[in-house]
């Protein structure tokens, strides 16, 4: 009964220890920390799709973007309207300019939550 105890805990103490290191983990180094996130949330944001404005309706929030694949939300290349998380987003934009941008699903609509111009 002891031995099983013992081994639960130690069971425990690595399935909690594996679930924080997936999340945010430290790495040693000659005896220095050096904390890193988790690569795959650094992926996520880093893969902006490309798009270019067709069509801006600042008092709907809504924004037409012919753009390439959408990874994170899996979509094919297409012309599509958008609605964007904040109106504000939409400041200096204009038809014709090219832009880079993640969406978010939310139930059944796609959302903008981030956009900028293109370099």
């Amino acid at each position: 009964m002891k031995n099983t105890l013992k081994l639960s805990a130690i069971a425990l103490t690595m399935f909690s220890a594996s679930a924080v290191y997936a999340n945010d983990h430290t790495v040693h180094v000659g005896g220095q920390g050096h904390t890193h996130k988790a690569e795959a949330k650094g992926a996520a944001q880093a893969e902006m799709a490309d798009g270019e404005i067709r069509k801006i309706n600042k008092n709907t929030g809504k924004i037409t973007v012919k753009h390439g694949e959408i990874k994170s939300v899996e979509m094919p290349p297409m012309t599509m309207v958008f609605g964007v998380a904040d109106k504000a987003m939409l400041e200096g934009l204009k038809e014709g300019d090219k832009v880079k941008f993640n969406v978010k699903l939310e139930g059944s609509n796609y959302t903008v939550t981030e956009i900028k111009k293109a370099q």
